[in-house]
C-alpha cells in the first residue's frame, strides 16, 4: 500500500502507474531476453553442429578416398594415408568402421584402431550410391558421437553393399555449446539490467509531470493557487483544461449565489423595514388594525414576489451548469393541458394541441420545460375568450438543431409597444386579472439561459402569440 494524495487514505500497489509500467517492461523484457537467449543458443548449436557434420565430412571424403579392395574384393584401408593420430589410439573420439549391407549385416568388417573391441552401431536406413547421412549414436565408453556414412560400391568389391562411416565424440561440441549458454546467459542478464535501469529511468521522467500536476493540485487544495497552471505534456493538457474549466465554472456559481443572495437580501429590507414600522405603528394608542393588516398583505406579496423572482433565477442558473437529458415535447405539453384544463375548468376553454410530433425532444431539463410551457399556456388561459392553441415544430439551423413551441389564444392581446414591456420582471399591463408579473419574465430567463427566447407576436385569432425557441435534442 502506497500513501494517496490528499489525505484520501492508502492507494493499493496495483494502483500505482509507476509500479505497472515497470512490471509490465519487466515481463516484456523477460519474455524477450529468454526467447532471444533460446534463438541465439539454438542457432549457435545448429552452426556448430553443421561445421562439425562438415569436418567429419571431410574425414569421410579421406577414408573413402584411402579405402581399397584385395583381391577377393574385401575392403581394407590405407591407413598410412590419415595423417589424425587418433585414428590409431584406442577411444580417442575419432572412429571409422566398414560394414557390409545385405540381407546379413555384418558389422565392423573393418574399423580403426580407436574403436579397440567395440563397434559402431548406427541406425538401419538405405542408402544410395554416394549418399551421406548423418545421426546422432552412442560410443564407446558412453560418449555420444556424430556419425556421418554414405554407402560404397566398386567393380573391385564382393557383393555388397559396403557401408563406410565416420564417427566423432561430441563432447567437444558440447563444451564449446556450454560454454557460449553460460557467456550468453551472462550477457543476456546484464542487458536486462540495463534496460530496467534504462526504464526506470524513462518511467520516472515520463510520470514526472504527474508529480507536478499532485504538486499542483494540492497548493490548489490549500489555497495557494487558484487554477493548475504548471506546464504539462499534451497528453495531459485536456485534462488540466477540462478540470480548470470546472474551477472557474464553480468560481461563476459561486459568485453567482453570492450576487443573488445579496441582492435577494437588498429586496427584503425594505418590506421587512416597512413591516417593522407597521409593526412599531400597531402598538401606539388607537391604531387602525385593517390598516396594519393591509400593510402587511402588501407587503407579504412584494416579498414574495422578490422570493419567487430569485428562485426563479436560480433555477434557470442551475439549468444551465448542469444540462439535462432529452425531453419529449409532446408529453410534457399532453401534461401540462390536462392540469389546465383542471385548473381553467369554469372558464370552459378549448385547449389543444397541434401538429406536435411525438420524436421532438428538448435538451434540458423536464421540470424547466414544464416551467416554461406551463408559464405560457396558463398565461394564455387566463386572458383567452374561448380557445388556446400549442403548437410545436422543428427548426433546422446550420449550427445546431432547435425547435420552436408556439402558445396563441383569441384573448384582447398585448398592443406592440408594450411587448418589451410585458417581459419585464414584475410587470403588469392589467390589474383586474390576478398575478405577480413574473410568468412571461421567468420564461423569457430560462429560455435566454438555454441560449433561446421568447418572442410575442399577434395570434392568427386575434389574442397573443408567444413563441418559445429553445435547443431541440
Amino acid at each position: 500500500m502506497t500513501p494517496g494524495p490528499g489525505g484520501y487514505g492508502p492507494v493499493p500497489w496495483w494502483r500505482s502507474l509507476r509500479i505497472r509500467l515497470l512490471l509490465a517492461t519487466l515481463v516484456a523484457l523477460l519474455v524477450a531476453l529468454v526467447l532471444a537467449g533460446l534463438l541465439l543458443s539454438g542457432l549457435f548449436r545448429e552452426h556448430v553442429t553443421r561445421q562439425f557434420a562438415q569436418s567429419l565430412t571431410a574425414q569421410l571424403d579421406q577414408v573413402t578416398t584411402a579405402l581399397r579392395f584385395d583381391a577377393e574384393g574385401h575392403p581394407r584401408v590405407d591407413e598410412a594415408t590419415l595423417v589424425d593420430p587418433r585414428w590409431g589410439r584406442p577411444y580417442s573420439g575419432l572412429y571409422w568402421q566398414v560394414d557390409r549391407v545385405g540381407p546379413v549385416v555384418e558389422r565392423g568388417v573393418r574399423r580403426s584402431r580407436s574403436l579397440w573391441d567395440t563397434t559402431l552401431q548406427p541406425p538401419d536406413d538405405t542408402l544410395t550410391d554416394g549418399e551421406v547421412h548423418r545421426h546422432e549414436v552412442p560410443g564407446p565408453a558412453g560418449a555420444q558421437l556424430l556419425l556421418v556414412e554414405r554407402a560404397v560400391t566398386s567393380a573391385e568389391a564382393a557383393p555388397g553393399p559396403w557401408r563406410l562411416m565416420v564417427a566423432a565424440d561430441l563432447a567437444e561440441t558440447q563444451v564449446a555449446r556450454d560454454r557460449f549458454d553460460g557467456v550468453l546467459a551472462g550477457s543476456l542478464v546484464a542487458l536486462g539490467m540495463l534496460l530496467m535501469g534504462a526504464a526506470w529511468v524513462q518511467v520516472a521522467v515520463g510520470l514526472a509531470p504527474l508529480r507536478a500536476l499532485q504538486a499542483a493540485l494540492t497548493r490548489l487544495q490549500e489555497g495557494r493557487a487558484p487554477r493548475l497552471e504548471d506546464p504539462v505534456p499534451a497528453e495531459v493538457r485536456p485534462l488540466v483544461d477540462g478540470f480548470n474549466r470546472v474551477l472557474d465554472r464553480n468560481d461563476e456559481v459561486v459568485a453567482r449565489a453570492r450576487t443573488q443572495a445579496g441582492n435577494l437580501a437588498h429586496a427584503i429590507k425594505t418590506p421587512l423595514a416597512v413591516l417593522s414600522q407597521a409593526a412599531a405603528d400597531a402598538r401606539r394608542p388607537g391604531a387602525d388594525p385593517a390598516g396594519l393588516a393591509a400593510v402587511v398583505d402588501e407587503q407579504i406579496a412584494v416579498a414574495r414576489r422578490h422570493v419567487d423572482w430569485h428562485l426563479a433565477r436560480a433555477r434557470a442558473a442551475a439549468a444551465r451548469d448542469r444540462p439535462g437529458a432529452q425531453v419529449a415535447v409532446h408529453d410534457v405539453v399532453a401534461g401540462l393541458l390536462r392540469v389546465m384544463e383542471r385548473v381553467h375548468a369554469d372558464r370552459e376553454l378549448d385547449l389543444r394541441a397541434q401538429g406536435i410530433d411525438p420524436s421532438l425532444h428538448f435538451a434540458g431539463e423536464v421540470q424547466d420545460l414544464q416551467e416554461m410551457v406551463g408559464n405560457l399556456v396558463d398565461n394564455a388561459c387566463k386572458w383567452a375568450r374561448r380557445e388556446v392553441r400549442v403548437e410545436a415544430r422543428p427548426v433546422a439551423l446550420a449550427s445546431e438543431g432547435r425547435l420552436e413551441i408556439v402558445v396563441d389564444d383569441d384573448g384582447p392581446g398585448i398592443d406592440e409597444t408594450h411587448r418589451s414591456t410585458a417581459l419585464a420582471r414584475g410587470a403588469r399591463l392589467d390589474e383586474s386579472v390576478p398575478g405577480t408579473g413574473l410568468g412571461l419574465a421567468i420564461v423569457n430567463e430560462l429560455a435566454g439561459l438555454y441560449g433561446g427566447q421568447l418572442r410575442l407576436a399577434a395570434a392568427p385569432q386575434g389574442g397573443l402569440r408567444a413563441v418559445l425557441s429553445l435547443p431541440g435534442g
